[in-house]
């Protein structure tokens, strides 16, 4: 079995990335919107951190959170993220793809794929990268053609704190494939 090795650093940022089982294109819709939303406000009021930055991709989503000082348990979060939105899925009449016996035995289930990735952000460089490659990410698997017309995404927020400009991202799409290798898509 492989030895998966996380680095934590506390009260660090970290960049995500979650992806459904099988890849299957859900999350954009109403529902799993609305069922993800529901235990992520949760989670954040029994273990604090700060959503920096995410985007919503039909069968995967990028974020940036960050950690209360002295705290690295972000694998206990998305644990709990994932199990509630599980089921609340299940139960709310959907579908979820076949998983092994195995995996079965270990009551996991075909919505998402067990494990996540993560990378812990290393300085302001590196944050500025990973949000760019974040927010870019809708243009990148051509859902949209302007990062400011995909709905699901922090991009919107921060326009409006002046972060970025509304049309961020039209004149150098050469950028944001620089990521592709670290951020796992």
């Amino acid at each position: 079995m492989p030895n998966y090795r996380r680095y934590r650093v506390e009260g660090a940022t970290y960049f995500f990335t979650l992806v459904t089982y099988d890849r299957s294109p859900f999350l954009c819709t109403n529902e799993a919107r609305s069922l993800l939303r529901e235990p992520i406000d949760k989670c954040r009021n029994i273990w604090p951190f700060v959503v920096d930055a995410i985007v919503l991709l039909p069968d995967h989503l990028h974020t940036m959170w960050t950690l209360p000082d002295g705290d690295t348990d972000y694998s206990r979060r998305w644990g709990w993220i994932k199990k509630e939105f599980t089921k609340a899925w299940i139960d709310g009449g959907h579908r979820e793809g076949t998983v092994s016996l195995g995996a079965s035995r270990k009551r996991q289930h075909g919505v998402f794929q067990p494990r996540f990735w993560e990378h812990l952000i290393r300085n302001e460089e590196d944050f500025v990268n990973h949000a760019d490659y974040l927010h870019y990410n809708p243009v990148k698997h051509g859902y949209v053609q302007r990062v400011a017309d995909w709905p699901w995404s922090s991009f919107h927020q921060w326009v409006k704190k002046g972060i970025y400009p509304a049309n961020w991202g039209v004149n150098d799409p050469a950028r944001f494939g620089e990521l592709t290798a670290t951020a796992r898509e």
